[in-house]
């Protein structure tokens, strides 16, 4: 029923809940090839697994999260 352009999985457990047992966020993040759950399947971490990083976050774990996220907007953009 429902139809989406682009989904973002978040974290490992949605991952796995989604994608199957053999999927690793660190090894498969990104955008996905072909998929049925939507055109565009993008993987991340989840947000809270940067914040319970410590004694703080490296600056470049965000980045990538960033980067994983500007990619579903421009798969968006189409």
């Amino acid at each position: 029923m429902i139809a989406p352009e682009v989904l973002v999985i978040l974290g490992a457990t949605a991952a796995r809940a989604l994608l199957g047992s053999g999927i690793k966020v660190t090894r498969d993040r990104g955008l996905l090839g072909n998929s049925p759950l939507a055109e565009k399947v993008i993987l991340t971490v989840h947000p809270s697994s940067l914040l319970r990083r410590l004694p703080a976050p490296d600056p470049r774990d965000y980045e990538h999260f960033v980067a994983d996220l500007s990619l579903a907007r421009t798969a968006d953009a189409h």
